[in-house]
C-alpha cells in the first residue's frame, strides 16, 4: 500500500466516470431503449445485450440497438424518443453504487469532476436528483465538446480549468474507454471492477483496480474511509 500511495502521491484532481461508476443506471437505460424501439414498432431487446451497448453515448447505444439496417432517418428519430423519455425517467430506478457517496465525502479535499459519454443534461440532473452535484467542481458529458471519450479533449479542457498536470489527475472509470481516455490525456486512471464494462479491463489495464470505490482513499492519502451504514 505505502508503494501505491507514493505512486499516486501527486494526485490532486479526480475525474470520474458516470454510469457504472458513480451509478447503476442499467434498468432506466434498458426500460428507455425499449420504449424507443416499441415506438419505432420493433421488438425489445434483452436488457444485458443492451447493457453491452452502453459507454459510449446515447447516438452509439441507440444505433446498436436499431441495428446494422437501421437508416439515418431511423437512428435520429429513436435517439430524440430516447432522450425524450429518458429524460423523464432517468431517476425511476438509478441509484449509486455502494460506499460512492462515503468515498465522494472522504475526497472533498480534491478537485473532482465527472466526464461521461452521457448528454449533459440528463447527467447533471441525475447527480442533482442523487444529491452528488455539490461534489464536483465541473460535469461535462457527451456532447459537451465535439469528440466524446476515448478522445482526451475532455480531460485536457478539465484540468485547464483545474489548473493541474496530467500527472496531478487520476480518471476513474469502469470500461476501456477510461483506460483509453486517460492513456490519450497521459494521466493515472483508476478501475473499478463492478461497472457495466469491467469485464473487459483486463484487456486494457488501468493503473489501480478497485472492488469498491470505497477502497480508493487509502491510494491516494492514506486516510480511512467510514464505512457505509
Amino acid at each position: 500500500m505505502g508503494e501505491q500511495i507514493a505512486r499516486f502521491s501527486e494526485v490532486r484532481a479526480l475525474i470520474f466516470d458516470l454510469d457504472g461508476t458513480l451509478i447503476d443506471s442499467k434498468l432506466d437505460l434498458a426500460l428507455a431503449v425499449n420504449a424507443a424501439l416499441e415506438e419505432m414498432g420493433r421488438g425489445p431487446l434483452p436488457h444485458e445485450q443492451i447493457f453491452s451497448y452502453v459507454g459510449q453515448g446515447a447516438p452509439s447505444l441507440i444505433a446498436h440497438a436499431l441495428g446494422a439496417g437501421a437508416t439515418e432517418e431511423e437512428c435520429l428519430r429513436g435517439l430524440e424518443f430516447f432522450i425524450q423519455y429518458y429524460s423523464i425517467h432517468k431517476l425511476d430506478n438509478t441509484m449509486l453504487y455502494p460506499g460512492v457517496r462515503e468515498t465522494l465525502d472522504a475526497l472533498s479535499g480534491m478537485s473532482m469532476a465527472v466526464l461521461t459519454n452521457k448528454p449533459v443534461g440528463a447527467s447533471r440532473g441525475i447527480l442533482q436528483g442523487l444529491g452528488l452535484a455539490g461534489h464536483f467542481r465541473i460535469i461535462y458529458g457527451g456532447n459537451s465538446f465535439e469528440r466524446k471519450k476515448p478522445d482526451p479533449k475532455g480531460v485536457e479542457t478539465i484540468l485547464r480549468e483545474f489548473g493541474a498536470a496530467p500527472a496531478q489527475a487520476m480518471v476513474v472509470g469502469d470500461s476501456e474507454i477510461d483506460v483509453q481516455t486517460a492513456r490519450n490525456a497521459g494521466t493515472w486512471v483508476c478501475g473499478v471492477t463492478y461497472g457495466f464494462g469491467s469485464h473487459r479491463l483486463a484487456e486494457y489495464p488501468p493503473d489501480l483496480l478497485v472492488d469498491s470505490l470505497t477502497e480508493l482513499p487509502p491510494h491516494l492519502s492514506g486516510a480511512p474511509v467510514r464505512e457505509p451504514r
